[in-house]
């Protein structure tokens, strides 16, 4: 059971960012401490992605585990209200897929980095992680039996 007035749990869930986030800040240092440059939440694509390299034709997702249902100790459902909860991260858990899809239609490539494995890692792991994404050459379609190239750390 909810301890907290309808009004009070509305004020305190107004308070929960969805950009600019801890773990999307730390992604965006790292990259910028390699010298790429990028845009952030660029709403021309699909998912509006959390960082976007326009001339590599590569995006960066930085999930919250709760929000997009990871698999991890962050990413439990709460006790109270639970069909809300669970039909909520349903829905967004494919809404990111429906995204991931529409992306590497377009030729885009992308990397989903989780927040639960953003808190375990190292800096110099999470930047060879980054950095061996973005250096990846881009196949193109022009290419014979090449795909689009598509990361996710899970």
């Amino acid at each position: 059971m909810d301890t907290l007035t309808t009004a009070e749990r509305s004020k305190q869930m107004a308070l929960i960012r969805s950009k600019n986030t801890k773990p999307e800040l730390l992604v965006g240092a790292v990259v910028r401490s390699h010298g790429y440059r990028f845009r952030l939440h660029c709403s021309d694509l699909p998912g509006k992605p959390d960082l976007v390299f326009p001339k590599l034709k590569k995006v960066i997702f930085v999930h919250g585990c709760f929000w997009h249902g990871h698999k991890c100790r962050l990413g439990r459902v709460p006790k109270s209200h639970k069909d809300y909860w669970v039909g909520k991260i349903i829905g967004n858990h494919k809404r990111d897929l429906r995204t991931l899809r529409l992306l590497r239609r377009s030729g885009w490539n992308y990397l989903v980095l989780w927040e639960c494995h953003l808190r375990k890692r190292n800096l110099s792991q999470l930047s060879s992680r980054i950095l061996r994404f973005l250096e990846k050459p881009i196949l193109t379609p022009h290419t014979p039996n090449s795909l689009p190239v598509n990361t996710s750390v899970r």
